[in-house]
């Protein structure tokens, strides 16, 4: 009989890529119990726990692939807000929806094409020019308002972009499911998907397999800004109205969102399905804050832990 040991190989398991949904397993269950009696648990509030975190989800769906792709959007917050307030403007003036949607939309692509533009071919850090963007387009749509909210009266881009509902199902959760869906299968079943993750994960390698990393890098930065025009037209629809303010600090939130649900802060790694979870996860802990009685200034105190904590977890892959 041979002397050699023949020895298994010992797999182990990283708890830390299902942080997410045990956190948020956890923090369900912890609600359910000391919060049941304020109402936590009725189909009303846990209904609108999805409302209200559904347009921080579409967005993180297009942020995942930014973050992915080792790069950072700061200014999807600013453009939502942009977008809104010229989709308003455009159906107060021509009283079509149709223009209002594709005025929106032109937000999101001009400032998606500068963003990306100014990252790509001038090598500027996606950081520095988002956040200058984020001042500019909200200062922007600030000037053009004189700071007043825009009604939207038009009932079609109302009951479409978030207002109405398809039966008993609200329309954002239609518009969160589409956008989750397809993120996630583009990310994980397509070639696309896959470059995204190699550009993210080590740039001279995917340039020397063949990936025009420039062109996934302007892309992301592109899809990424349409989308928060999306999201933009997503507040107005729901709230009748365009305003500066709408998307306000939502960059934050979004972030926040895809880094816990664990997409790598450093490219290479990502996963829709956990970013959506982590803005479920978000808006769980404020939909909870509010019902214990905290006060906005202190769920923005939670809300730059969670942004701590985030990145903490995060980790190289």
């Amino acid at each position: 009989m041979s002397d050699t040991t023949l020895v298994r190989p010992r797999t182990t398991i990283d708890w830390r890529q299902y942080a997410i949904y045990i956190g948020f397993v956890v923090v369900f269950v912890l609600f359910a119990i000391f919060l049941g009696s304020d109402g936590f648990l009725t189909s009303a509030n846990l209904l609108n726990i999805f409302r209200q975190t559904a347009i921080i989800s579409i967005m993180a769906v297009a942020m995942t692939f930014v973050i992915a792709a080792a790069q950072i959007d700061l200014s999807v917050g600013s453009t939502a807000g942009l977008s809104s307030v010229v989709a308003a403007l455009a159906i107060a003036g021509t009283g079509n929806a149709l223009f209002g949607v594709l005025a929106g939309l032109g937000v999101g692509l001009a400032i998606g094409i500068i963003n990306g533009g100014l990252v790509t071919f001038l090598g500027m850090p996606s950081f520095l020019v988002t956040l200058a963007m984020l001042g500019i387009a909200f200062g922007l749509a600030q000037f053009i308002t004189s700071s007043a909210p825009q009604p939207i009266l038009n009932d079609t881009f109302n009951a479409i972009f978030g207002g109405g509902n398809l039966g008993p199902i609200p329309g954002l959760l239609i518009w969160t499911v589409v956008a989750v869906a397809v993120g996630a299968v583009v990310l994980a079943k397509t070639r696309y998907g896959r470059q995204v993750l190699a550009t993210g994960g080590n740039r001279v390698a995917a340039e020397y397999s063949g990936v025009n990393t420039k062109r996934i890098t302007f892309t992301v930065m592109l899809v990424s800004s349409v989308v928060a025009s999306i999201a933009g037209m997503l507040y107005a629809g729901r709230l009748e109205s365009g305003r500066y303010q709408w998307g306000t600090g939502d960059e934050l939130s979004v972030i926040a969102a895809v880094i816990l649900g664990g997409t790598s802060l450093f490219g290479g790694a990502g996963s829709v399905i956990g970013a959506l979870f982590g803005s479920l996860l978000i808006g769980l802990i404020n939909n909870g804050l509010i019902l214990a009685g905290l006060d906005n200034s202190q769920q923005q105190i939670i809300r730059g832990l969670i942004i701590i904590v985030a990145v903490a977890l995060a980790r190289k892959k």
